[in-house]
C-alpha cells in the first residue's frame, strides 16, 4: 500500500483487507461525524428551550434531557469512535467494520431519536439507549481478553462504569428520583479517562513533533504521573459520595495542582508551531482547571457548582474531543497531521464557547445577560462541531489517501 509523500499515519497493525464502504472501515468515521452533528444541534436546541423561545416535548424533562444527551449521547459517540479505532491498534485484533459497525451506529442513533421523541415510551428508550454503551464495553473487554492486554483493563473498567451510570440514570428517572449520583459518576469517569488517555497520547505526540523539530521530547512517565492518577481517582470517588465535603474539595484541589504540574512537565509551549499538538495541552489545561474549579465549588469558593462542571464538560471535554477527532481523522486517512486554518478556527470556537459558558451568570435565576451569554456560548461551542462536520465530513466519508487506486 503506497503512501503519498509528506503524509503520516499513527502506527497501526496490518488487518485483513476490507473492501466495503470507506465510511464503515473504522469506528472513528461514522461516530465522529455523528457526534459532531449531534453536538452542533443538541446544545442550541437546549438553549432555545431554556430561553423559552419555543416548546419542545422531549422524552424527559428539558434539564434531564440536556444532561443525559451530553453525558450519555454525545460523549459516548466520541468514546466509541476513539475506542473502536484505538483498541484494535493496541491489541492487534480485527476492528469492527462493515455491517456490525453500521448496526452499532444505528443503535446509537436510535437512542438519540428515542430520547427526543416521547412516543416509543421511556422503558423502550432506556433499553435501547443503555444497550449501546453495554455493547461498546463488551467489545473493549473482548479485545483486551483476546489479545491478553490486561494492561488496558482500566479502560474496560471505566467504560463499564460509564455504561452502568447511564442505566442508573434511566432507572432513577423512571422512578421519579434525582439523577445527581449517576451524573457525578459519569463526570468522574470522564475525568479519569481524560487523565489516563491524555497521559498516554499527549507526551507521545508531543515527543513525535519535537523530534521532527530536532528538539528533546518531554520527560517519560514518572512518579508525578502515578501520583496524579491516584489523586484524581481518590478525588473522583470522594466527590461522587460526598460532593460538598471538605475532603472532596481538598482532594480535588490537590489533584488539579498535580495535573497542572504534570502538564508543565510536558512543555507544551514548545509545540506552538503546530496547533494539532498544542490543542492537546490546552485541553489538558482545562482538565486541571476543572479539578480546581470543582474543588473550589465544594469548598464554597470560586465558581458555582454548575459553572465548575462546565469547565469540565465544555472546556476539557470540548477541547480534548476535538483534538482527538481532528488528529485521528487526518492520521488514519493518510493525510498530513497538520492543522489548517479551518482546524484552528474549530479550536478557537470551542475554547471561546466553553469560556463564555463558564462565565455565564447563574442559570437558576436567568437574566437577559444569562440568555445572551448562553446563546453566544452555544454558538461558539456547537459551531466548532458543525465546522468539524463541514470540513472533516468529506474526509471521513471518503477512502484514505493511501488506499486510493
Amino acid at each position: 500500500m503506497s503512501r503519498p509523500a509528506g503524509t503520516a499515519r499513527d502506527e497501526e497493525p496490518t488487518f485483513p483487507r476490507y473492501d466495503g464502504p470507506a465510511f464503515l472501515s473504522y469506528g472513528f468515521r461514522p461516530f465522529f461525524l455523528g457526534a459532531a452533528l449531534f453536538a452542533g444541534l443538541a446544545v442550541p436546541a437546549w438553549v432555545w428551550v431554556f430561553a423559552g423561545v419555543g416548546e419542545v416535548e422531549f422524552l424527559y424533562r428539558p434539564r434531564e434531557w440536556h444532561v443525559h444527551e451530553m453525558l450519555f449521547g454525545f460523549l459516548p459517540a466520541v468514546m466509541a469512535g476513539f475506542l473502536l479505532t484505538a483498541i484494535p491498534n493496541w491489541t492487534e485484533q480485527a476492528p469492527l467494520r462493515g455491517l456490525p459497525l453500521l448496526s452499532l451506529f444505528l443503535l446509537w442513533l436510535a437512542g438519540r431519536l428515542f430520547m427526543a421523541w416521547p412516543r416509543p415510551g421511556a422503558s423502550a428508550a432506556a433499553v435501547v439507549d443503555t444497550a449501546f454503551l453495554v455493547i461498546v464495553a463488551a467489545f473493549v473487554w473482548w479485545q483486551i481478553a483476546a489479545a491478553g492486554r490486561w494492561d488496558r483493563a482500566p479502560i474496560g473498567v471505566l467504560i463499564s462504569l460509564y455504561a452502568g451510570a447511564n442505566g442508573w440514570f434511566h432507572l432513577l428517572v423512571l422512578r421519579g428520583a434525582a439523577t445527581d449520583l449517576p451524573e457525578r459518576l459519569a463526570l468522574a469517569v470522564m475525568l479519569l479517562l481524560l487523565t489516563l488517555i491524555g497521559g498516554r497520547i499527549i507526551p507521545t505526540f508531543t515527543g513525535e513533533f519535537l523530534e521532527q523539530q530536532n528538539q528533546a521530547g518531554p520527560p517519560v512517565s514518572s512518579h508525578i504521573d502515578v501520583l496524579t492518577i491516584l489523586l484524581v481517582l481518590a478525588a473522583a470517588v470522594t466527590w461522587i459520595i460526598r460532593p460538598e465535603s471538605m475532603a472532596a474539595g481538598g482532594l480535588l484541589i490537590l489533584a488539579g495542582s498535580a495535573s497542572g504540574i504534570r502538564l508543565l512537565r510536558w512543555r507544551g509551549w514548545r509545540t506552538w508551531r503546530e496547533p494539532l499538538v498544542l490543542i492537546l495541552h490546552v485541553g489538558y489545561a482545562w482538565v486541571a482547571l476543572s479539578l480546581l474549579a470543582l474543588g473550589g465549588a465544594a469548598l464554597g469558593i470560586g465558581l458555582p457548582a454548575g459553572n465548575a462542571v462546565h469547565v469540565l464538560t465544555g472546556g476539557a471535554v470540548g477541547a480534548m474531543t476535538l483534538a482527538v477527532m481532528t488528529r485521528a481523522s487526518l492520521g488514519h486517512t493518510g493525510r498530513p497531521r497538520h492543522a489548517d486554518g479551518f482546524t484552528v478556527v474549530i479550536y478557537a470556537l470551542v475554547n471561546v464557547g466553553a469560556l463564555l459558558r463558564v462565565l455565564t451568570p447563574n442559570a437558576e435565576a436567568p437574566t437577559a445577560l444569562t440568555h445572551w451569554m448562553l446563546g453566544a456560548a452555544a454558538l461558539g461551542w456547537s459551531g466548532a462541531y458543525l465546522l468539524f462536520a463541514l470540513v472533516y465530513g468529506p474526509i471521513v466519508i471518503r477512502r484514505s489517501l493511501d488506499e486510493a487506486e
